[in-house]
Parts: structure tokens; sequence; C-alpha cells
């Protein structure tokens, strides 16, 4: 079993409460929209397995740690992630021509701020959005996920909600 800890658009930002909330998770994910070299490094320093794939807002000096795009697998399970690509029934035509190619179980993308966890029944994967941990955007509840993969499942999805974005 492996336990993830997901999160996204982190603006600059990174919560000292969720680094400790993130402490019994394999692996960490992040979906892009760092928006500091310095947001990277803290996650990198948790001593982790890391992926992550950069957001419109990341500059070039993160892009060269970061791709556009991630595809891997974890236990049984194929994992697609990139930061702008929508959500089922509104995929961007990039990405839904990735999905229908690369057939992963679990698409992951950021970008809207807005926490989806949705199974797409045409595609056959599980939909992940973590929302926004950070402090800058619209959103009013500053969340992440965290889950288990163990071997073609996926359990005990959970979401961390940090305090209130404050502005």
């Amino acid at each position: 079993m492996t336990r993830i800890g997901l999160l996204s658009d982190t603006h600059g930002f990174l919560d000292e409460s969720l680094k400790l909330l993130l402490e019994d998770c394999d692996e960490i994910w992040h979906a892009g929209d760092f928006g500091t070299m310095e947001v990277y490094k803290q996650l990198v320093d948790l001593k982790k397995p890391f992926k992550g794939v950069y957001g419109n807002i990341d500059g070039q000096e993160l892009r060269t740690y970061v791709p556009l795009d991630q595809l891997w697998q974890v236990e049984e399970m194929k994992i697609f992630m990139t930061h702008i690509g929508g959500y089922p029934g509104k995929y961007t035509a990039r990405v839904k021509n990735i999905l229908l190619e690369q057939k992963p179980d679990i698409y992951v993308c950021g970008h809207s701020h807005i926490l989806k966890v949705i199974y797409d029944k045409n595609l056959k994967l599980l939909h992940l959005n973590p929302g926004a941990c950070g402090k800058e955007g619209f959103h009013k509840v500053r969340t992440a996920l965290k889950f288990n993969i163990d071997g073609d499942k996926v359990s005990d999805m959970g979401i961390i909600e940090l305090s209130p974005r404050q502005g």
C-alpha cells in the first residue's frame, strides 16, 4: 500500500501544518503552480518520493526541474498528471488525446482551485484535483488530498482542509 499526499496551487506558500500532515505519506505529488523555487525545494526536502508538474505561473527555472506532464506507475495503477486539463466532460483537447492514448487509471490536475474527485465512467479513470492550498486565488478554503493506492484500488480518500485563505 502506498499513501499519497496530493497538493496543487501553492502559489509561493507552503503551510507548515501541511508539512506535518504529509509526514505519514509515502509519496507527495504537486499538480502545478508552485509559485516559487522555494516551495519546490521545501517539498523535495521532505525526503519523500516526489512527482510534480509545472503550472502556468511557474517560471523557467522551476520548469527545468519539473515537466509539463508526468506519466508513471504506482503499484498497479497508471497515473497521468498535468496542471491545466479540465475534468470529465470538459477536458482540453490536448489532455483528452493523452487520456485516450495512455488510458491512465488516475488523472490529476490543478489550476481551477476547486477540489474535485470524479470518476469518469466513459474513460474509466479517477479524476483528482486537490483544489488550492496556497493563499492566492478566489478559493475560500485551502485544500489538499490524501489517499491510498493498494494494488489496483484507491482507498481512504480524505480531504485536508487548512485554515481559510486570508485576503
